[in-house]
């Protein structure tokens, strides 16, 4: 099994990394970078442990022993300890690792699950992605993925579809494989995985044939370069003041693709927007990569009730008729995505030999949650008031004998003293309200695309026939 100084030094690699201005010679230990990876790494360590064996590993289909993140079920239990593995694992960060490794390995899993979707297409494309997988499961590869075109990528009227050059697409192509030039978001996670998968789950126009092609590659391949966003972890004073934001920052970036070669074995689509599209909706990838993204949002809301609940403690107003109406609220928006995760497994279907989530109460939760979680975050804020702005300015302030007298004074708590009061509310305002927070709002209400997105993904998959049916009978009945 692979531990978390094993994946350390998968990283350092000589990937292109730039921040600030400048080229990142190892990321493992650049402060903009080194605590979240050390995250990342401690959860390699967790799966690893001897006394997680049981709970974390698998057998995959020839008989090797894989991180349960890459398994392949075949009934409901299956499902079921995947997803308690999975919970254990989130349980680490707080769910707050949006693209933990275990969710672009259940979209490759997905993948593998509709292997037939290919092979009915271009068995040699399909070869490459049964290959890929045992190579990526039994190696226990961290995966990111770019799947959407940059924002800017927009024709102007009357363009043909072949001048849009901004998204990454194929230019090229011979026996060694195909050229991609372009860039693509949104690699969360990008800097600290081991390679990245490259595809467009947007819908392609004819003409865009270009722009349909599906492939995985290593974060160092040559001709790659990886623009990481502002780093919230290398502007966190300390673990104490940003406990959030200096241990969990899994960072974005956009990825630049400067004329870079990815052979053949590595290409599970090339030139198809029919196959391109498919590969996400005909296959379970979509639906049980999205399963894992409910999976890790529940341990995230129920860490967020929590503080919610914490915070009415600290500041005595839990026995307040108001406040434990929102508190019920909350704990009822966290009871309901639980339900629903059961639910998606209660109802699961096969799939060949396969049983995967069902595909409705997936799209129902994600269609749910992206209006639940910027509520549930304002209620939280509700309840802290003014408690998680005035606070000391750092911890440095602490260790100030007459600044520390003051704060004994000024941050009072029926339940804690002042030192602890701090330390709560500095981890609460990280979750709710500092910068790092407001990514994690965003980043909640957009992971699955604008609204509309898993909203129509809901009406396709519903069942109406029954809906109308019972209209239609009632209609017949008088």
């Amino acid at each position: 099994m692979k531990t978390g100084e094993h994946h350390r030094e998968s990283l350092r690699d000589g990937r292109a990394v730039y921040i600030n201005g400048e080229r990142v010679p190892d990321v493992t230990v650049h402060p903009a970078f080194g605590r979240s990876i050390d995250t990342v790494c401690a959860l390699y360590d967790i799966a690893s442990d001897e006394q997680n064996r049981d709970l974390m590993t698998c057998k995959n289909e020839a008989g090797v022993t894989i991180n349960r993140i890459w398994q392949l079920p075949h009934t409901h239990s299956d499902l079921v300890k995947r997803r308690e593995a999975l919970e254990f694992w989130s349980m680490h960060h707080a769910g707050f690792f949006g693209r933990s490794p275990d969710h672009v390995a259940s979209c490759i899993s997905g993948l593998y699950m509709g292997r037939d979707i290919f092979e009915a297409v271009d068995p040699a494309r399909a070869a490459a992605l049964v290959d890929y997988y045992r190579y990526a499961s039994e190696s226990d590869l961290f995966l990111t993925y770019v799947i959407i075109n940059p924002q800017g990528d927009v024709r102007n009227p009357g363009d043909q579809p072949s001048t849009r050059r901004i998204a990454a697409s194929v230019v090229d192509q011979g026996p060694s494989g195909i050229v991609i030039d372009g860039a693509k978001m949104l690699a969360s996670g990008g800097v600290m995985a081991n390679e990245v998968f490259v595809t467009c789950i947007q819908p392609l126009a004819p003409g865009e044939e270009a722009l349909a092609f599906s492939a995985v590659l290593p974060m160092n391949t040559p001709g790659l370069r990886i623009l990481s966003r502002k780093s919230y972890e290398e502007g966190a004073s300390s673990v104490f003041d940003n406990p959030m934001a200096s241990r969990f920052d899994e960072n974005d970036a956009i990825l630049v693709f400067e004329n870079v070669t990815v052979p053949w074995e590595r290409v599970f689509v090339h030139n198809d927007r029919d196959l391109c599209a498919k590969q996400f909706f005909a296959t379970p990838a979509h639906v049980y990569q999205n399963y894992q993204a409910m999976i890790r949002l529940k341990t995230k809301l129920t860490f967020l009730v929590g503080i919610a609940r914490k915070i009415a403690q600290v500041n005595g107003t839990e026995r307040l008729p108001s406040v434990r109406e929102t508190l019920g609220q909350l704990a009822a928006d966290v009871g309901m995505l639980d339900a629903m995760v059961a639910g998606m497994e209660a109802k699961g279907a096969s799939y060949g030999s396969y049983f995967i989530p069902d595909h409705h109460s997936l799209y129902s939760a994600q269609t749910i949650t992206q209006k639940l979680y910027p509520r549930f975050i304002e209620q939280l804020r509700d309840l802290a008031g003014g408690g998680v702005i005035m606070l000391p300015s750092s911890s440095k302030d602490m260790e100030n004998p007459e600044m520390m007298e003051w704060i004994r004074k000024t941050q009072a708590s029926p339940v804690l003293d002042a030192a602890d009061r701090v330390k709560f509310f500095k981890l609460a305002w990280d979750c709710i309200g500092s910068e790092f927070a407001s990514r994690h709002t965003q980043y909640e209400m957009f992971y699955a695309g604008a609204s509309f997105v898993p909203k129509n993904h809901s009406f396709r998959t519903f069942d109406w026939d029954r809906s109308t049916t019972l209209v239609d009978q009632m209609l017949s009945s008088y």
